[in-house]
Order: structure tokens, then sequence, then C-alpha cells
């Protein structure tokens, strides 16, 4: 196995042990990506100057012993988010010359921890859609084909994972940022409980929804720089969870796992409905209790775009000229929110606790803290389509939308999710699997995804790392 297909885990051993030093590793980290940004465009911006500094410095500190647990490992994080005397367009022309002078609270102990920021990749503009292609940046693609989307909006963070670019990146998730782009290029991606990673400074849309978290081809990788991420939390309230697994334990016999395939209204391809069976079939044969239950909700579509785009709005109109030099889709966005009324969003927001109280009673009437469901109903799609125009038998009704059905409950509820690859699909692109569970209960969402990434035996190595090609076991 060569160096860009190791593990996050791995590298950061083989650095404390002197087997490479963080120059090294930086030096083929970034051989590799310039190869990876000829195919796929991950990268809004590279640091590599910078880097090069940072992973000096780390080599002082493994020679010392010293050095925090990400010590001299490159990583890369995402473009909406803050890194102070580093531009910040996120996506968009209109801030190409923005530069924040802070740096966001995940950021900083990223760099804490020791990490090596070497890029920040590709956003659509405002991080406002699921796929990852603006003016600004162009077209980032999927790395196991590149004429299909990696999905978005931190679409660039799950390509640039997916290829070895980076064992592990920064994500966000408002409305399945990162679970989108983990399920469509195969790497596992951890939306965490709102808040349970800080990510002020920042741009202040979304405030309600947006949760920073990890995406790495591997939940120990995952769970890794999670551990950085939440340190000494005292704003969240579920301190305990995120640190200990709490009263769940992580082990499949005996355990109560809640599943529903499709919601009872979500659209799902027939590939990935029994791809999505046999995981469970498999589940059950490791002595799992399987609870077919659902929370008994009509598609969360309405509320969440609701929120999400009369609070995108509700900022982007303070400026003098709002619609001014933005992208033709993220204008037909901006419209849109600009309809909805005061009383609409109201609306919304008091359905976010019906959603709420639907969720913990299903997981009350369960016995259990795990709801399975699939990532997404479909495999990648063409880069050249906004959406699909079908999943399924379905049409799609909101095009833009409604693809991603399974992901925007856990942004309204603030629950922890789990997106971990469970195999490819009809056009060979890989298909996904969500762990969700109540607020507060990551580190056992954590545990349990690894048992279950373990039973599915997913390969996780890199899909552009001079293999003939990444299968599923």
């Amino acid at each position: 196995m060569n160096i860009i297909e190791k593990s996050a885990v791995e590298l950061v051993n083989a650095l404390k042990e002197g087997r490479i030093s963080a120059k090294e590793l930086l030096e083929i980290t970034v051989r590799h990506s310039e190869q990876v940004a000829e195919t796929c465009n991950p990268f809004a911006i590279t640091l590599y100057d910078r880097a090069s500094k940072a992973a000096a410095a780390a080599d002082k500190l493994l020679a010392e012993g010293l050095g925090g647990p990400l010590c001299g490992l490159p990583v890369t994080i995402k473009d909406s988010q803050w890194l102070a005397g580093v531009p910040c367009a996120n996506g968009s022309r209109t801030l190409a010359d923005f530069i924040p002078e802070e740096t966001c609270a995940a950021v900083k102990r990223l760099e804490e921890a020791g990490a090596v920021i070497f890029a920040k990749t590709t956003c659509p503009e405002f991080s406002l859609t699921g796929t990852t292609n603006s003016e600004f940046y162009g077209l980032t693609s999927n790395p196991w084909n590149t004429e299909y989307t990696c999905g978005g909006s931190s679409g660039g963070a799950g390509a640039a994972v997916a290829a070895g670019a980076g064992s592990l990146a920064l994500g966000g998730d408002g409305g399945g940022s990162i679970r989108i782009p983990a399920a469509f290029c195969g790497i596992v991606g951890f939306k965490p409980s709102f808040k349970a990673v800080p990510r002020e400074p920042g741009f202040p849309a979304w405030s309600t929804l947006v949760a920073y978290g990890p995406m790495a081809r591997s939940v120990a990788d995952a769970r890794l720089m999670y551990s950085v991420l939440v340190a000494n939390n005292e704003q969240h309230d579920h301190l305990d969870y995120l640190t200990t697994t709490g009263s769940w334990p992580s082990s499949l016999p005996g355990q109560k796992i809640i599943v529903s395939e499709d919601l009872g209204f979500a659209p799902v391809d027939e590939d990935v409905r029994q791809a999505f069976r046999k995981v469970v079939a498999m589940l059950e044969g490791a002595g799992a209790e399987i609870i077919y239950d659902q929370p008994n909700l009509p598609s969360s579509v309405i509320t969440w775009v609701t929120t999400a785009h009369y609070d995108s709005w509700s900022f982007q109109k303070q400026k003098s000229t709002p619609l001014q030099g933005i992208d033709d889709s993220t204008r037909e966005m901006m419209e849109f929110a600009a309809s909805l009324e005061i009383e609409e969003y109201n609306l919304a927001e008091w359905h976010r606790k019906t959603v709420y109280d639907a969720y913990m009673a299903m997981f009350e009437r369960a016995g259990t803290a795990f709801f399975i469901t699939p990532t997404l109903g479909l495999e990648a799609f063409k880069n050249n389509l906004r959406h699909p125009e079908t999943i399924g038998d379905a049409p799609i009704d909101y095009p833009w939308l409604d693809w991603a059905s399974f992901l925007y409950d856990a942004n309204l509820t603030g629950m922890p999710a789990c997106a971990l690859p469970m195999g490819l699909g009809d056009k060979g692109l890989p298909i996904s699997i969500q762990l969700s569970g109540p607020v507060g209960t990551d580190a056992a969402i954590l545990n349990l995804a690894e048992a279950l990434e373990s039973l599915i035996g997913w390969d996780n190595s890199p899909v552009m790392s001079g293999r003939e090609s990444a299968k599923a076991c």
C-alpha cells in the first residue's frame, strides 16, 4: 500500500513513529492532489506555501515527541469556512475579494491539533445546492466517473477525500451537504449534533441548520477528526454523549435498530432499495433486532426549503445590490426566497418541533437510539443535469430538493447522522446508507457506524490512487 492509500489513523501513527516526516507527507499529498485537480477540480484555492511552514513546525514538534492528535497530517477545509488571511469566496464572484480576519473555531481546533491545511475545497455559490458547480470555480466532478456529479455542497471535499487528495476534509452540512457528496463519492460523511462543533465566526446564513463535520474514507478516520473538533465543547448540553457511548452499546448482537427504506414517501431506485435490504438482512444475521418503523411524517422538503431560503435571503437582502453578480441558479433561489412571507417562515419553524417530537417518539417506542435509512435514493447523476428527472418510477415535483428527502430531518431536528457506503449501484457508482440518532448520541452513532462498516466490508482505499478500480467487497 502506498502513502496515498493509507488512512488518517495510519498516517498519524507513521508520523509519530518517525516513519515519514510531515514535510515528506505533504509533498506526496501535493503531488497527488495536483493530478486529482486536473480531472476533478476539487480545490477552490491551494495553500501550499502556508502548509509547508505548518509541516516544518509539525516536524519540530514530532522530533521532540510533542504535537497534537493530527500533528503533521494534511487536511482540507471547505471554501465557506473562515481561515484568517485566506480568501473565502464561498463559491461566489461577489465574495472574490473577501478575506476574513478571523479563523472559525472548528478550523482553529484542527490547526491547534497539528493539522496541515493545504487547500480549501470547492462548493457551489453560497453553498446552496446539492451539486458543486459555480461560475467562479467551475465544475467539480466525481472521481469514480468524471461525467457524474460529486454532489454538494461539500462536493470538493468529497471528491478530494475519495480520490486520496488528503485523508480528511472538514465539510459543512445545512441540508445534506456533507452526506450527499459522501454518498455519491463512496466515503464516510458525519453530520454531528447541532452545535457540537462550533462554526463561528463565519457566514451567518443557515445559522440554525448548519453543522461542521468530518469527511473521511473510514469511520475510524472520521472519529479521529471529530474528536478534535468536539473537544472541550462546553456549549453543548450533551457533552457526555459526545465523548462516550452513553448507555448505547456499539455491538450488533441484540442491538435494536429502527429501519425504514423509504420513510413512506421518499423515491428510491430499485438498485438502492435492494442493496439496502441486503444490508438489513446482514444486520439481522449478525444478531441485531430490526424494528420496522418511521416517524410517520410527510416529506420535510417544504419546511426545510422555507427555513433555509428565507434565512439566506434575510442576509443577502442586506447587501446594496443583493442579486447583482450572482449565478443564474442562485438568483432563481433568491427570488423564490424573496417571495416567502414571514408567516410562512414562522410556520416552518413551528413545524420543526413537530418533526423533532415525531423522531423522539419513534426512538422512545422502539427503545433504541439508532435509525437506518438509505442516504440517498439514487446514484450520482450526470454533470449536465442540475437534478435527476426521476428516481425509480417517481417524478420529481421539486427537482432540486426531492432527491435528498432522507437528509433534511437531521438538520431540522439537530440530530447526528452518518452516511457510509453500502456498495455499488447499477451504474457502478457508490450508494450509501445513513445512520442517525437523537441529539447528543454522536459517539454512539460513530461506534455503531463502524460496526456496520465492518459488516458491509467496503474497500475504502482511494479511487484515483493508481488502482484499476475501487470495488465493494
